[in-house]
């Protein structure tokens, strides 16, 4: 999601600097900025990030046309960088941290946050009618813990964690994986491995990094029936909740233009 609204204020001509934390946990991999936190530099459609150990790094990937990416879960940057906005886009569902007094321009996306007191606007993020709405005054609507549904397929779409261990995978992004069939194993602290099946014939568009230590319910890996579908590219939420956050910044950017 996150890099969905990466893409649309980098093709609206905007410098952006991308906080990560030391080992997210991404399972569209593919489509996922923060992959530069393991590899250094990815690319995802016209993007290309790069990861930087520190602030004044990022002028050099700006001036290259490119998106630096700096591990600061905390966001202690933001105090030097003042940028004009600042966009959460963790979806952790609870506020980790963000306030209207990080920039003149606050947005965060999904719910967890309070528009008019953690942050300027909250987007919101359930799929449906409402799905990319401006909220200005309270919540966005709570999770529903539900994916939403494909083709007929909801909550088989997304693969949660067995246990606790540390995943191997069994398939690959972008494979066609039949019901049944193995996608990782889960070897746990007592020597235990357990099998993940395909809860049914589709698209494996996303994976957790192999190696990644897992938490039993933790969401590992997921499944689209689509079987055509192309997962090299951004989805059509990410791209629908991009274009908000850009709507949000100019009208914010208007309405503060009014009060001066």
């Amino acid at each position: 999601m996150a890099t969905g609204v990466v893409q649309k204020f980098f093709r609206a001509g905007f410098n952006i600097l991308i906080l990560e934390t030391q080992a997210p946990t991404a399972i569209r991999r593919s489509v996922a900025l923060c992959e530069a936190v393991y590899a250094g530099v990815v690319v995802v459609e016209d993007m290309t990030c790069c990861k930087i150990s520190e602030v004044k790094e990022a002028e050099k990937c700006w001036h290259e046309g490119q998106i630096p990416l700096l591990i600061d879960p905390d966001g202690n940057s933001i105090n030097e960088l003042k940028p004009a906005a600042v966009i959460d886009a963790i979806l952790a569902k609870h506020n980790l941290g963000t306030s209207r007094n990080m920039a003149d321009i606050t947005i965060a996306l999904g719910p967890g946050f309070n528009a008019g007191e953690d942050v300027h606007v909250v987007i919101e993020t359930l799929r449906g009618h409402d799905l990319g709405k401006l909220i200005v005054q309270g919540q966005a609507k709570p999770d529903t813990g539900i994916p939403g549904e494909i083709e007929g397929e909801s909550i088989r779409r997304v693969v949660h964690a067995p246990s606790n261990g540390v995943i191997t995978h069994k398939k690959q992004i972008g494979e066609i994986v039949k019901q049944g069939e193995v996608l990782f194993t889960v070897d746990e602290q007592d020597g235990q491995c357990i099998e993940v099946l395909a809860p049914f014939t589709g698209l494996l568009r996303g994976l957790i990094r192999e190696g990644s230590k897992i938490q039993k319910g933790m969401k590992v890996a997921d499944i689209d029936p689509r079987t055509d579908v192309d997962w090299r590219t951004i989805s059509d939420k990410a791209r629908c909740l991009g274009g908000a956050a850009l709507e949000a910044y100019f009208f914010l950017s208007q309405r503060n233009g009014d009060k001066q």
